[in-house]
């Protein structure tokens, strides 16, 4: 016997639906801002595939250093004006939803903290040139970024936990996020990610053999790395991996092997928030997140 169904409890029931269906879903964060060749911030927006954007990277900054910012084949942040149209992608991106955050750090720069008060100076900056805060010279413009990446590769592992509290003591509406390696704790930003005021993280399960996936070795490595990782006090941890073979030196997962070998085992974490990947370019060759984001 079919039961009938008022519009207001029709509406709730489809409410409810579309609850479930979002309940343990994951989200795909992307960086962006390496290769001139990958299309606009807001071209990466707009194709809906993408719920955080790293824009990268501030890769020189610290020990006195003039802070500066690289965006490759863009822009040229140094010039006034030049990257103001990135500062209207990214209220562009935010307007669909989309996270926005500054990078800092990378592979390749000068970088590092030499003592609390670098720390403290180094937040100024973000906050000031960034974020919420007002600098006469502010590269994107007055777009206003959610948040900062710590991608630190190199630099050193100190004071990156004074960085983050800084930045936090700003406000705690600044989304903080980080890209460690996948070995654990991380040699450089352990101690960082110990404080419980990073919101997400994406772990590089990349450039790291001993515990990435491999079709010959299985997920084995990478599971027993991620159970690690899922026990961090951050809101929730991410898979990161390349979008391409070419990507990175090693660690690229095939898409189809990513959804039935890889995406059943770390989506049993409560932890468990997504994929990153790295990055737009490699991304908008293969189509990667096109392949996967039904099974994020």
């Amino acid at each position: 016997m079919a039961s009938r169904l008022f519009p207001g409890v029709l509406l709730l029931s489809l409410a409810s639906l579309a609850a479930g269906a979002c309940a343990g879903g994951g989200g795909i964060a992307i960086y962006w801002g390496q290769n001139g060749n990958e299309g606009t911030l807001a071209q990466a927006c707009a194709t809906g595939n993408y719920k955080f954007v790293n824009v990268a990277f501030l890769f020189t900054f610290g020990k006195g250093q003039t802070p500066l910012l690289n965006l490759a084949g863009h822009c040229d942040p140094a010039s006034t004006g030049s990257c103001a149209f990135v500062g209207a992608d990214v209220k562009a991106c935010q307007r669909m939803g989309i996270k926005v955050m500054l990078s800092i750090g990378g592979g390749v720069g000068s970088y590092g903290l030499s003592s609390r008060d670098d720390a403290r100076q180094v937040a100024a900056y973000l906050w000031n040139t960034y974020l919420g805060g007002k600098a006469s010279a502010r590269p994107l413009g007055d777009a206003v970024l959610d948040g900062v990446d710590f991608d630190i590769e190199s630099g050193g592992s100190a004071h990156w936990d004074d960085l983050a509290r800084f930045l936090k003591a700003y406000s705690r509406a600044v989304v903080l996020t980080a890209a460690p390696q996948c070995p654990f704790p991380d040699a450089s930003l352990g101690t960082a990610l110990g404080t419980g005021l990073f919101d997400y993280v994406w772990v590089q399960f990349y450039n790291n053999p001993p515990c990435q996936y491999t079709k010959a070795g299985g997920v084995g490595n990478l599971a027993r790395a991620w159970e690690k990782w899922a026990a961090i006090p951050a809101r929730q941890v991410f898979l990161g991996l390349p979008a391409a073979p070419d990507a990175a030196g090693s660690g690229f997962v095939e898409a189809g092997d990513l959804v039935s070998q890889v995406l059943p085992v770390v989506k049993k974490s409560k932890k468990y928030g997504g994929i990153m990947l790295w990055s737009r370019f490699y991304d908008e060759q293969t189509g990667f997140s096109d392949k996967v984001k039904s099974s994020v």
